[in-house]
């Protein structure tokens, strides 16, 4: 049986490269195969899942012109800055609301107002956080997450939303950079550009945040910085300056969509029945009131004209 399923895992996770599984698909037949099996790779995956993503967004990158990255850098920056200040003030409250315990509270809150997963992983050793609290606040995030894959495209063609516009959304809007690359690139390929690097500009709070948090608790644990943000704009300045290698850049661009979709099997595959029992009914009422109320907020000065790109 054990052998079966480290094929299965195998097969799937060859599948995801392929161009027959598509995200959405993928993240479902991960977290099928998380509920159905225990998992054969765990810690290995998780890892693997992470590099794997950052892996992915480097190489979407040779895929993007740097010029509209730059501009939907300048232009995000303002609204991410207040939607992340608003998000993190409502997710505090609503965490003291309904009496979340201990750290899951905080890490919900900086998983919804950040960038999902990462900031987690981040924030988490910081905060002395056990491994019932990163896997409450992980699983409630991820949970979310899978949602979001599925629902914000067909929502954003009912409300007829530009591709600018949703772009905009997703990056405001969803938790995890997988989850926002993934439902861009679904809607279209502006909706790509934008939602990835306002999304990227996003998780560079990661460091100011990190920083405070440490200051606060006096923790002396090591801040990683997301150096792949970096990568990704000297992979756009490839694609956009040297017109030459445009073969290449085609091709670690279209490499970096394959990655993404394994990203999120191997996201999905670490939602199991534990993971899922683990949550309980209170931190995943405050993550889905917060990002309900987030989404709502952002979709709606969007539409309003309030925030525009």
């Amino acid at each position: 049986m054990e052998l079966t399923v480290k094929i299965l895992f195998f097969f799937l996770l060859a599948l995801s490269f392929s161009p027959w599984l598509s995200p959405p698909l993928a993240l479902v037949a991960g977290i099928l195969f998380g509920i159905a099996f225990p998992h054969p790779y765990g810690a290995q995956s998780r890892r693997a899942a992470r590099f794997l993503l950052q892996a992915a967004v480097v190489g979407l990158g040779f895929g993007m012109n740097l010029h509209e990255v730059l501009k939907a850098g300048r232009s995000g920056f303002f609204y991410t800055a207040v939607s992340i200040s608003f998000a993190i003030a409502l997710g505090l409250g609503l965490g003291k609301l309904l009496k979340v315990r201990g750290n899951s509270s905080f890490l919900i809150t900086t998983g919804t107002a950040i960038c999902g997963g990462s900031a987690i992983a981040a924030i988490g050793p910081i905060l002395e956080a056990n491994e019932e609290e990163m896997a409450v606040s992980l699983g409630a995030v991820f949970l979310l997450n899978s949602v979001a894959l599925f629902i914000f495209p067909p929502i954003g063609g009912a409300l007829h939303l530009s591709e600018s516009q949703f772009g905009l959304w997703a990056a405001l809007a969803i938790h995890d950079t997988s989850s926002v690359v993934g439902a861009a690139s679904k809607y279209g390929p502006q909706a790509l550009v934008i939602g990835t690097t306002v999304k990227l500009a996003r998780a560079l709070w990661i460091v100011p945040l990190a920083l405070t948090t440490a200051a606060v608790k006096r923790s002396k644990s090591h801040i990683q910085l997301p150096w792949f943000i970096l990568f990704f704009c000297l992979a756009a300045l490839v694609n956009t300056y040297l017109p030459n290698l445009s073969g290449w850049t085609q091709a670690l661009s279209l490499l970096g969509r394959r990655g993404l979709t394994a990203t999120l099997f191997l996201i999905g595959t670490g939602i199991s029945r534990a993971t899922l029992g683990q949550v309980g009914w209170r931190p995943l009422l405050q993550a889905l009131l917060l990002w309900m109320v987030v989404g709502c907020a952002t979709l709606y000065l969007i539409r309003a004209g309030l925030i525009a790109f």
